[in-house]
């Protein structure tokens, strides 16, 4: 089932991300290593990703996916990208025949296989809102006419350990990209089960699928490098302990991630499955979450 046919029957949500294969990187592995997920995941992102000055083709890598029967969303950024750039890559997207697209509002982020990749987002609505418009009525931004109008299901994403006291400044910046025309809300990564659903009760005035982002922790020394690298505190102490003290790390691992996917199945639309190089490892994960 594809993400748009998902989100318009009120499925709880199962989408994962990948990073573009790299200079010498061999597609067909990716694909491979994808097939173990086909069929429980509603969709696929694929970040753009730049690593000491070698570019991942990321539409391309879409457009692989879409033609091994996995529905891929491109995850772009607008923050270092001219109307110009950002026209051409989202038309480029679609022309590849990708439907989804996925931007974010927060300064950092953790994303694809690596945890020595470190992306950097920050959306400029106005520039997205000016260039989506554009697209949606068929035309450029300098005027001219396309062969037919572009559009996509689209995904923001929003910081969420803010709880109930969502700034002022954090609620305008959601409603502004639900006017844009977000198809759902992709949160920071969940879990403390509690202080999110404070977050939710916050912003269901904005009547926005919610989909919350979901670690695959492997072990303790995973979660330290990910606070000492991206952002101190990300993983409670509690989980790292959870982790560190277990006899059994792959046990204990799987029954973090599995407790919060079960959490956050009352709580909100569905999940987003952060792998950090483990989309090969993840079939014992999604068997104990009981996803598909």
């Amino acid at each position: 089932m594809k993400l748009k046919e998902a989100l318009e029957k009120k499925k709880f949500i199962v989408t994962s991300e990948v990073q573009a294969p790299m200079g010498d990187d061999d597609p067909e592995t990716l694909v491979e290593n994808l097939k173990r997920i086909r069929g429980r995941m509603d969709g696929v992102a694929i970040a753009d990703v730049e690593m000491e000055g070698i570019v991942g083709d990321s539409i391309r890598t879409c457009e692989l996916l879409n033609e091994n029967r996995f529905d891929a969303i491109y995850q772009t950024t607008t923050r270092d990208k001219s109307r110009i750039q950002l026209q051409k890559d989202l038309n480029h997207a679609h022309d590849s025949g990708v439907e989804n697209l996925l931007v974010f509002t927060e300064d950092y982020r953790i994303s694809g296989d690596s945890l020595q990749e470190t992306m950097f987002f920050h959306v400029d609505s106005g520039k997205l809102a000016s260039v989506l418009q554009h697209l949606r009525d068929g035309r450029t931004v300098d005027g001219k006419d396309l062969p037919s109008p572009v559009d996509f299901i689209m995904g923001s994403g929003v910081e969420s350990p803010w709880g109930k006291n969502v700034p002022k400044q954090g609620m305008n910046e959601l409603e502004t990209m639900r006017e844009i025309g977000t198809g759902y809300f992709l949160t920071t990564p969940i879990f403390d089960l509690d202080q999110f659903e404070k977050f939710l009760k916050q912003i269901k005035t904005f009547n926005v699928p919610v989909i919350a982002e979901v670690m695959l922790l492997r072990n303790a020394a995973m979660a330290r490098f990910i606070n000492r690298h991206f952002k101190a505190g990300l993983v409670p102490d509690w989980a790292i302990q959870k982790l560190d003290k277990a006899p059994n790390k792959l046990k204990a691992s799987v029954e973090l991630f599995s407790d919060t996917i079960k959490g956050l199945r009352d709580l909100c639309d569905g999940v987003h499955i952060i792998t950090l190089g483990g989309i090969d490892k993840i079939q014992p994960y999604l068997d104990a979450a009981k996803i598909r």
